[in-house]
């Protein structure tokens, strides 16, 4: 279902990432297939083989990040699945095609690596949240909440949808706030403050008969509500008695961004 907002933040986001994408496929395209080949011929002439899950050796170009990548990305479903308390690095060693102290080697603790896990895709989450706002007040100095709050939460759910790896780091955003305080505090604080406390601004700014402390307050309702609703769709179907069992991606979105935008311009 379209909003039908003033004004479609949906039209402008999209037309704005497919830019972007325009972008990318112009520089990955840029180098001729000779120069492609020569290049690839010379990393396998430096490639030397070393035992199985054994970092690569400084000649490897590339070797080291994929290998970091591949362990993050099994990492990842294990803390979803199982939470911080709950994953041990044996499983995600197991998972990863590699021994466990390769893990240690490149991460360090079972903090660092779920740390690590959290910053990779949360700030890439909060970079496109930045972009989207900016997109949202090129258009208009003033924009709707309503645009606002798209602007905010669209990105949570293109990453939900992207793949098993997205969803498994939007479960685990929700499975942080079961975590040591100190820790989600923290995590949270490093990575999503910046973004928020731009859209809080914003919003405070076109919405003046509400105390900003107050926009803030609605901010973490806001948080609580998208996350609970990205990850227990199965209670839709238990309140409506069985009526509704499910929503499609966009009108789950569209639903939340009017419930949300309402809380937020509310009356004190």
């Amino acid at each position: 279902m379209e909003p039908d907002w003033p004004f479609n933040a949906n039209t402008a986001l999209r037309l704005g990432a497919d830019t972007r994408h325009e972008e990318i496929r112009v520089a990955e395209t840029s180098k001729t297939p000779a120069a492609d080949a020569k290049a690839k011929s010379g990393a396998a002439k430096r490639a030397k083989p070393r035992g199985p899950g054994r970092p690569a050796r400084g000649g490897q170009a590339g070797a080291a990040p994929d290998l970091k990548d591949q362990i993050l990305d099994h990492a990842e479903l294990a803390f979803a699945e199982a939470g911080f308390e709950g994953a041990n690095l044996r499983d995600i060693a197991a998972r990863a095609g590699v021994n466990q102290g390769l893990i240690r080697y490149y991460f360090g603790s079972k903090v660092d690596l779920f740390d690590e896990c959290f910053r990779r895709r949360g700030g890439v989450l909060a970079g496109h949240r930045h972009v989207n706002l900016d997109r949202l007040l090129e258009f208009s100095e003033t924009p709707t909440v309503e645009d606002v709050v798209f602007a905010y939460l669209k990105p949570q759910w293109d990453m939900k949808y992207s793949g098993p790896n997205g969803a498994a780091f939007v479960a685990m955003q929700a499975r942080l706030h079961a975590e040591p305080e100190e820790h989600a505090l923290r995590l949270r604080r490093e990575v999503y403050d910046a973004s928020v406390k731009r859209y809080i601004a914003v919003l405070s700014r076109i919405l003046p008969h509400v105390p900003k402390d107050i926009i803030s307050v609605r901010m973490a309702f806001l948080v609580g509500a998208y996350l609970f609703m990205l990850n227990d769709l199965g209670r839709i179907g238990d309140l409506t008695e069985g009526h509704l069992t499910a929503f499609g991606k966009d009108e789950m979105l569209d639903h939340l961004v009017r419930f949300l935008s309402a809380g937020l311009r509310a009356p004190l």
